[in-house]
């Protein structure tokens, strides 16, 4: 399977069932099942404006009480799968900031991290199905 790496806490929120929208720079043609790929890179201030963002968004508000600690996020490895059901430039997600936006659904997160490297753009992985 493909995988797509994801900075945290991102990949998290999508692995999790949470965020529907992955916003990228680039249009996909890409459908079905991914990887989920979490990135060793994340800042104080990525978390903190994630926070505040659902902090500050009604409907998602929700999540804040399953949100993780910093400390707790998994990276550089791959921590769930989803699936791709389209790439759009308009969306009423409150995750979409554009200016693409590859849909997600029938997301699962995986009992195990499998630690890997990750890479731009879509990446092979020599993982062979998904392992809940």
């Amino acid at each position: 399977m493909k995988a797509l790496s994801i900075r945290q806490p991102w990949a998290w929120l999508i692995a999790a069932g949470w965020k529907d929208i992955e916003n990228r720079t680039w249009r996909t043609q890409v459908r079905g099942r991914i990887l989920i790929h979490a990135g060793k890179g994340m800042t104080s201030t990525e978390y903190a404006n994630v926070r505040a963002f659902l902090q500050d968004t009604p409907s998602l508000q929700h999540v804040l009480p399953h949100f993780p600690k910093p400390g707790d996020l998994v990276r550089g490895a791959v921590i769930g799968a989803a699936e791709i059901t389209g790439c759009v430039d308009v969306s009423d997600s409150p995750w979409f900031f554009g200016p693409h936006g590859f849909r997600m659904a029938n997301a699962i997160q995986f009992a195990e991290p499998i630690p890997m490297r990750g890479a731009l753009g879509f990446f092979p992985t020599g993982i062979t199905e998904d392992r809940p």
